[in-house]
């Protein structure tokens, strides 16, 4: 029995990637959804630089990772900041409506 190979995990990336970008192209009304797929874009950039981290023997992506976690957290912070604001003010959280926001 072979164990995982850097394929399999490249292979997962791919797919979660493609997935989000998916996501990003067919829901363009729904900005919660907008903000799950680009997370999931992040996380699936992640887990390559994870993979390649640990068949190279090198820390440098792992370290790399935190960062994007750490961009990622204060994305979704502000998205659901914008969020909030968009629900009180119109009294709904479609992306359409984004463009009322300007001052």
């Amino acid at each position: 029995m072979t164990g995982l190979s850097l394929g399999h995990f490249l292979v997962l990336g791919a797919a979660l990637f493609t997935l989000s970008v998916v996501g990003i192209f067919l829901n363009r009304k729904n900005l919660i959804v907008l903000l799950m797929a680009i997370e999931l874009m992040l996380l699936a950039v992640n887990m390559n630089f994870v993979a390649f981290s640990y068949y190279l023997g090198d820390l440098h992506g792992q370290i790399f990772v935190f960062f994007i976690l750490t961009v990622a957290a204060a994305e979704s912070a502000i998205g659901l900041a914008i969020l909030v604001l968009l629900f009180r003010n119109l009294s709904g959280i479609g992306v359409d409506r984004l463009n009322t926001l300007k001052g």
